[in-house]
């Protein structure tokens, strides 16, 4: 069993539903992908796959950093709160 807590399921569908949040709003403000990963200042690849909800073939989602979540809720104007799922802790231990 992987000790990467990013490897648990949970985290998993905490990728999935951020990936969703994120396309539901870029799609509210008719934007694409490209728009969006350029003006927050990362990769299309990367964006895409943080709209996916992908997860690395070790089983890790791949949730992006703090800091490009923020560039990013400012990039759609949303914040943090309407792009973040919500959290238990206690089942993502």
């Amino acid at each position: 069993m992987s000790t990467n807590p990013a490897s648990t399921p949970e985290w998993a569908e905490f990728s999935r539903a951020l990936g969703m949040n994120l396309r539901r709003r870029r799609d509210a403000l008719g934007l694409t992908q490209e728009a969006v990963a350029e003006r927050a200042g990362i990769s299309l690849y990367a964006y895409q796959q943080y709209e996916r909800g992908a997860v690395t073939k070790g089983g890790a989602a791949t949730n992006p950093r703090l800091a490009t979540v923020v560039v990013i809720s400012r990039v759609l104007n949303a914040a943090l709160e309407e792009l973040l799922p919500p959290l238990s802790l206690t089942s993502m231990d």
